[in-house]
């Protein structure tokens, strides 16, 4: 049984007692489960029950001052796992699933037989979207999600989300949610910045460029009037007229990176249904944000930073 990211990227998720003891040594190993645990009654250093069958390793210990008890803890006590009653085999392969691209839809992995319910396949993407939502808040406080540094195009503009019924069914909803993006580009490497705005107006979107545009950055954009102010404000403005062509003529400056942008980021919340309400789109967002900022930006891929960030929000 291989040990370390090969171990995840081989799928060695069977249900084989031998292997249940090597696969729980592997999670502590990556620090997603506890390497030591104190007994809560007498503070002695408890010892790990190997598990057979089907039933997981615990924490035990025996001491004296119990009386002939055994005292146990679940071996997922402080962990991401604590009160989940999902199987850490199911756990680890849809983390493994999930680092693996946004395009991923339940039907495909009810196939896979990861789980037999869409409902638990839920419970597992609302838990990691909470990581990478929390792995961006980190990234922000430390003033780090620029864009436009060392020669980086930078490309802006708004499109509106609204939720669609799927076949029809349901109610319909009149809620859309204006987005605005900012898109870094260099060489193969993009960067998006994705914020929900309730207006389009100059002093909606202005502060938030000021913000996450390094000031004499080359900035493309459409001819909205709320960009007009751009060039006074110390940036390379060029601007290009969708009505009478796409790419300028004169300047050659287009903004087809964005708009191709806004079509993968609309079809993957579509498929995940996740634009259902204002906050699972806020959600959703980030978790786009944090595969280009964070998952591809890792010596061990996105696996690797995915797994880093659980341990940062879950500290054993």
């Amino acid at each position: 049984m291989l040990l370390g990211y090969e171990f995840l990227s081989r799928i060695h998720f069977r249900r084989c007692p031998k292997e249940n003891y090597k696969f729980t040594r592997w999670l502590m190993k990556e620090g997603l489960l506890r390497k030591w645990m104190k007994c809560p009654s007498c503070s002695h250093v408890m010892k790990l029950k190997r598990s057979y069958g089907k039933k997981e390793a615990a924490w035990t210990c025996r001491d004296s001052c119990h009386k002939g008890k055994t005292v146990s803890r679940s071996i997922r006590s402080g962990s991401m796992f604590e009160n989940s009653h999902i199987r850490l085999h199911t756990w680890m392969h849809y983390i493994y699933r999930f680092a693996q691209g946004l395009r991923l839809r339940q039907v495909d992995m009810l196939q896979e037989g990861i789980t037999r319910s869409s409902a638990t396949l839920s419970k597992l993407a609302d838990k990691l979207r909470r990581v990478c939502k929390s792995g961006m808040k980190r990234m922000r406080r430390r003033g780090k999600q620029t864009v436009g540094q060392r020669a980086e195009i930078v490309m802006i503009d708004e499109s509106k989300f609204g939720h669609k019924r799927k076949y029809n069914r349901g109610r319909a909803s009149n809620r859309s949610s204006w987005v605005f993006g900012m898109l870094g580009i260099k060489n193969d490497r993009r960067r998006p910045i994705l914020k929900i705005v309730h207006h389009r107006s100059v002093r909606h979107l202005l502060p938030l460029i000021k913000k996450h545009v390094c000031r004499g950055s080359s900035v493309i954009s459409d001819g909205w009037r709320s960009y007009r102010r751009l060039q006074d404000e110390g940036y390379n403005h060029l601007t290009v007229n969708h009505q009478d062509f796409f790419v300028d003529p004169v300047t050659g400056a287009h903004t087809q990176n964005l708009e191709r942008f806004w079509g993968i980021c609309k079809s993957t919340i579509w498929r995940q249904r996740g634009n259902r309400t204002q906050k699972l789109l806020r959600d959703h967002l980030d978790v786009i944000e944090w595969t280009y900022w964070r998952g591809k930006h890792h010596n061990n891929g996105t696996l690797g930073m995915l797994l880093h960030d659980i341990r940062k929000k879950y500290p054993v």
